[in-house]
């Protein structure tokens, strides 16, 4: 089972790696929900840590719907973050009417070039995430998909979770938002993923001012470890 840690600095991705995380989705702007990092970030974390970093392309927080001229930015971004040594890329755009712009995402594919790639939670936001799902899906360069379900925390939305999981044909499903180690049993038992994302539940005090605490993503480990031996 993957664990996947937001990490915004060089201090953090190392902790994370130490610690056992599998992925780092490497941001900066944790509190408007993540934003492109600098270039110099980006460089520092991928040649200091051996686990794969995936880099957010989002260059503002106002909405998760994009200009042509936006749309150059990121692909230069994307462009930039392979030369960088980034394993993959975190994007997504959606329409003013809440669906998944297709030329967005058709436009930001052309530009990866064999980069990982994750839908981030603008699919939170769409009008129908079943939608959605098929949609994406058929986008083989797509990963997947981290979501809530829609809901604000992953763990009020189980049920639509695992419906994602069953309709998906084959991307994955990355269950994200207020996990940490008290909830993860509970999700672990309702939904079927095979990849968890966390922030603020593996910081000290459940906080982005706080440093990664290495024991919460040691606890969250064991017990994924455990859930995969009891499945």
């Amino acid at each position: 089972m993957i664990i996947e840690v937001i990490t915004d600095s060089k201090h953090d991705s190392i902790i994370a790696e130490q610690a056992g995380a599998h992925r780092i989705e490497l941001v900066t702007g944790v509190l408007e929900g993540g934003l492109t990092p600098s270039y110099g970030l980006i460089e520092g974390v991928c040649q200091s840590v051996t686990i794969p970093v995936n880099v957010m392309i989002r260059p503002h927080s106002r909405s998760f719907c994009y200009t042509e001229e936006e749309l150059k930015m990121m692909a230069q971004d994307i462009k930039i973050c392979k030369e960088l040594g980034a394993a993959g890329v975190v994007f997504g755009a959606i329409t003013e009417d809440k669906r998944v712009d297709e030329h967005a995402l058709n436009y930001l594919i052309s530009a990866t070039k064999g980069l990982d790639i994750t839908f981030h939670r603008a699919f939170d936001e769409v009008h129908d995430q079943f939608e959605a799902l098929c949609i994406i899906d058929q986008h083989k360069e797509i990963s997947r998909i981290l979501t809530s379900g829609g809901k604000a925390k992953a763990i009020e939305a189980t049920n639509q979770l695992q419906q994602l999981v069953e309709k998906s044909n084959r991307v994955e499903i990355l269950a994200g938002s207020g996990l940490k180690p008290s909830n993860i049993s509970q999700l672990l038992d309702e939904v079927h993923v095979s990849e968890i994302h966390f922030g603020t539940g593996v910081r000290f005090q459940d906080s982005f001012y706080q440093d990664i605490d290495p024991e919460k993503i040691q606890e969250v480990i064991k017990i994924a470890e455990t859930y995969s031996k009891r499945k």
